[in-house]
């Protein structure tokens, strides 16, 4: 089975190369060329267009920045829906709105073809590890038909009902992610200011009810050593998630207030020329309002983190 793979950015290019560790047949592309050389090298074989990427395989998977680009290479110019054979399947591993997944499963369907929006999340290692989730929805036939080769990329694969499920789940998950480091970027920049040193409020922190819960083992990694370049998940990219997640709000009608607030510090940190540093880097807005500066010794932060 010919398998097409299109994006190799950051987390495409490491789910595809465990494919190729499988034993999988791969058909790449990327608007670069230069990202698919590594694959290359493995033994994936390169294609023009997406359009031509289709006519060879069975199986497709997507793994693209956002809803632009993943309707661009589906329905654009030499399209991938123009090369593909009836009966094909297509797997969206990208952060989409889940009303566009939607219109797409439809309009592939009027072609007989088979469009699954199947997001991940597990980070740029967990990608490279197999350490990641796919959640996926739509038909679930194809989803059981085609589980294995998730597989090969992912240690937890999820069917999680009709079409859209699993993007409304990932839109979710992403938007109440950020809009957690804003309200710990706020409430820690405040004790800060009332006179704790970071170090002793971070010590604090891991000790009470939620850190006993590993809630604050992440704030070294970005917050509290001031590291947000080079970016694991880019602010851009984040930026993106919040405001479809705001947008599905807006859709069910519902008010959101904290993820208006999370989406205005995004927008905010993304007008500082911020875009492509790692998105912690919005958490810093808090630290300017306070007037302090939470970044601790890294030896102190790793004789916290041991015990």
């Amino acid at each position: 089975m010919n398998i097409g793979f299109i994006g190799l950015g950051t987390m495409g290019s490491r789910m595809a190369t465990n494919l190729i560790k499988h034993g999988h047949t791969l058909i790449i592309h990327d608007l670069s060329k230069a990202n698919a050389q590594p694959l290359i090298a493995q033994g994936a074989q390169w294609a023009e267009t997406p359009s031509s990427l289709g006519a060879q395989a069975e199986l497709v998977f997507l793994s693209l920045p956002g809803p632009a680009q993943v309707q661009e290479v589906l329905t654009g110019l030499q399209g991938l829906i123009a090369g593909l054979r009836a009966g094909s399947a297509v797997f969206d591993f990208s952060t989409n709105a889940p009303r566009m997944i939607r219109e797409l499963h439809a309009e592939l369907a009027k072609k007989q073809l088979i469009f699954l929006d199947a997001p991940v999340s597990g980070g740029p290692t967990g990608a490279a590890s197999g350490k990641l989730v796919i959640w996926t929805s739509g038909d679930e036939p194809t989803f059981n038909k085609y589980s294995s080769v998730l597989s090969c990329m992912s240690d937890d694969v999820q069917f999680l009902g009709a079409v859209g499920a699993a993007s409304v789940a990932k839109l979710v998950h992403n938007c109440m992610g950020y809009m957690f480091n804003s309200a710990i970027a706020e409430v820690f920049s405040m004790g800060v200011k009332a006179g704790v040193e970071a170090p002793t409020l971070f010590k604090a922190l891991r000790s009470g009810a939620m850190g006993r819960r590993r809630t604050f083992d992440g704030l070294p990694t970005h917050f509290l050593s001031g590291a947000y370049d080079p970016a694991k998940f880019s602010l851009k990219l984040a930026h993106k998630d919040v405001t479809l997640a705001n947008e599905l709000g807006r859709e069910v009608e519902l008010e959101m207030q904290f993820a208006k607030l999370t989406l205005a510090q995004m927008t905010e940190a993304l007008d500082r020329g911020w875009g492509d540093k790692d998105s912690r880097i919005a958490m810093l807005l808090a630290q300017e309002q306070a007037g302090v500066d939470v970044r601790c010794d890294p030896d102190i932060l790793k004789d916290i983190l041991s015990r």
